[in-house]
């Protein structure tokens, strides 16, 4: 099923000024776990050295209440992660630390250089030594032969070559430092401990890290922007001119908490997937008795698609939240059983309706294909399917791990082959003009994954 679906992620986190950071990341990751459920890790900085701890699985299993103890400082970047580039592993996980001419670093990295493999091959003839297939690694090499008459300059000097996406924090002993790239595709926001708990400022992938820390969301850093964190406040420099907006629309459909603020929309991530469900039912109607969502991710569009049909929501599938590992042998058996795994019908809800299935996106549709062949097996009279983006037709190259470009259902087939093939009464996908003319979105998007417009040279 994990190749069934689109992956970014990772969640960075950074924080300054305050006792007992790890504390505070800790929390944040929590609250961030959707972006990356691979592999965590936490890095603080004392007066004299950095302390860290990192390993595989999720927030909750690789911390405990004594290493977070132990991670004694002043500040604090942490990370989850899902591999974009570079294999699963320890040696992968982030934040990477390093010791250079410059100073100890650590950064941790959500994003994929578009032109990572040009620079790695260019400094390995170089002679650099390389101890992960991770293209974050770049900048670390950066910083340890950079010149420069203060921090700020040996970190700013870091980006000059690299091309987006990134969004990256880095943490030396005298400071915080968080760096967005010019077309600003992943994002990162800016926030505040109030005054009474010491006016920390932090930086976050999204806005629920500081919701669950008692933070105030201050904004986003700028595309091109680094800001810095230290014991004096907080200074911001715009190392480039922004560029051409290419913010992840994927963000808004999937991957970000429906409870954030993303890309500094005025409204949550929820309502504007509500407003893609509304818009799907004027491109869409369907003649149905209930709207079912595939939970979580298509909930908000599900609820859209409701309100301007008229036609009632319910849940007609009920996920579980504990899904594990399964190591015993692949049989028959257990492969039909992977989809019930995660999800069980709800009978009352299915049986003799005809039924609105809203999903954010098609990927491989193996996945989704078992669930109709499920509805319908649990009583559904029709199932009529709603994708709350555009078709899926090319494999992202700017942070996002999704099947190759030739297993992708939509790169190959039409919408009504792809209709066959679900097994759905019938097919409908919200157009990608539709999608951009939401009013609770401003500014322009990256939609290569729908129309392959390639707008950042890998070179």
């Amino acid at each position: 099923m994990s190749e069934d679906r689109i992956r970014d992620r990772c969640a960075v986190f950074g924080i300054w000024g305050v006792p007992k950071p790890a504390e505070y990341v800790y929390l944040a990751l929590h609250n961030l776990q959707h972006r990356g459920q691979e592999s965590s890790g936490i890095v603080t900085a004392s007066q004299r050295k950095f302390h860290s701890h990192h390993g595989m699985g999720i927030v909750n299993d690789v911390f405990t209440d004594r290493m977070l103890h132990e991670l004694d400082g002043r500040g604090a970047i942490g990370h989850n992660r899902y591999s974009t580039f570079g294999s699963s592993s320890l040696t992968n996980a982030q934040p990477f630390v390093a010791e250079t001419q410059n100073g100890p670093v650590a950064i941790a990295h959500n994003g994929q250089f578009a032109n990572c493999k040009a620079l790695k091959s260019r400094l390995a003839r170089e002679g650099c030594i390389f101890k992960t297939d991770s293209d974050t690694e770049l900048i670390l090499h950066y910083f340890a032969r950079a010149r420069g008459r203060s921090q700020e300059e040996i970190v700013a000097s870091c980006f000059g070559e690299v091309k987006p996406a990134y969004s990256i924090v880095m943490l030396t002993l005298k400071a915080l430092f968080a760096v967005r790239d010019s077309s600003g595709v992943r994002p990162l926001v800016l926030g505040r401990l109030p005054p009474a708990r010491g006016g920390a400022y932090a930086v976050a992938s999204e806005t629920p890290a500081f919701d669950i820390i008692g933070a105030r969301y201050l904004g986003e850093v700028r595309p091109g922007e680094m800001v810095v964190i230290d014991d004096r406040g907080l200074r911001r420099a715009q190392l480039f001119p922004p560029a051409e907006e290419l913010r992840c629309v994927f963000e808004h459909v999937y991957f970000a908490r429906p409870d954030g603020f993303l890309y500094g929309a005025a409204e949550t991530t929820g309502e504007v997937r509500k407003e893609f469900g509304r818009q799907l039912w004027r491109e869409h109607p369907a003649r149905a008795d209930v709207v079912i969502p595939v939970p979580d991710s298509s909930t908000f569009a599900a609820l859209g698609y409701s309100a301007e049909s008229g036609i009632p929501f319910d849940f007609g599938l009920i996920r579980s939240h504990y899904i594990g590992r399964t190591f015993i042998e692949p049989t028959q058996a257990i492969r039909d059983a992977k989809v019930r795994k995660k999800y069980n019908p709800n009978r009352s809800v299915l049986k003799g309706k005809r039924i609105v299935l809203v999903e954010d996106s098609i990927v491989r549709g193996t996945t989704l294909k078992n669930i109709v062949r499920l509805i319908r097996d649990f009583g559904a009279r029709q199932v009529h399917v709603r994708v709350s983006s555009p078709p899926y037709r090319h494999s992202c190259y700017l942070g996002i791990d999704t099947a190759e470009t030739r297993r992708l259902i939509a790169h190959s087939k039409s919408v009504a082959q792809i209709r066959d093939f679900l097994g759905a009464d019938s097919l409908g996908y919200l157009s990608e003009e539709g999608m951009l003319a939401n009013p609770l979105l401003a500014g322009g998007f990256c939609t290569f994954c729908f129309n392959g417009v390639t707008r950042i040279s890998s070179r």
